[in-house]
Parts: C-alpha cells; sequence; structure tokens
C-alpha cells in the first residue's frame, strides 16, 4: 500500500512540474483548477464539510476537501479511491 501511494504522490508530482513548465506565461490562478478526492492529509487546499480551510483535512483523497492542480489533470489523477473531480461529492 506505502508503495502505490509514493507512486501516486511522485507520479502527481512529475506530472505537475511537467505541466508547470509546458504551460505558457500567465497568472498562477489562471492555470489551475479545484480538483475533489486527491488531497492528501493535511495537504488540501480548502473547502470540506468538518474543517474551514487549508492544511486542515484529517483524511487523505477526502471527496469533500480539493487541491489545486494543473488545468485539465483533474480527472485523469487516479488515486486508491477513484480518479479526482471537479465537484464536490
Amino acid at each position: 500500500m506505502k508503495n502505490s501511494i509514493v507512486t501516486l504522490a511522485l507520479a502527481g508530482s512529475i506530472a505537475s512540474a511537467l505541466a508547470t513548465i509546458a504551460a505558457p506565461a500567465a497568472s498562477a490562478a489562471d492555470n489551475k483548477e479545484k480538483c475533489y478526492g486527491v488531497a492528501m492529509k493535511g495537504q488540501n487546499d480548502c473547502a470540506a464539510g468538518k474543517h474551514d480551510c487549508a492544511g486542515k483535512s484529517t483524511v487523505s483523497y477526502d471527496k469533500m476537501s480539493f487541491k489545486l492542480v494543473p488545468a485539465g489533470t483533474c480527472v485523469s489523477m487516479k488515486t486508491p479511491k477513484g480518479h479526482g473531480s471537479l465537484t464536490p461529492a
């Protein structure tokens, strides 16, 4: 299980780095989208029913918490609990 989480985190980091390099120069907010269900525990950017904001998630892959990711990559992200979503569950 730990190997799959590490592999997922590494793949996500590489994908984010490549997307950042390949993206045209624009404001950071323009190139990001909210992706629900992909944040690791304590690494969410904001939102959820049981907490008020960033870093407060107590569960990995919480379907109510989002992580900002490069635009167009959310639904292709695969976690042990399924794919990312553009809307909270």
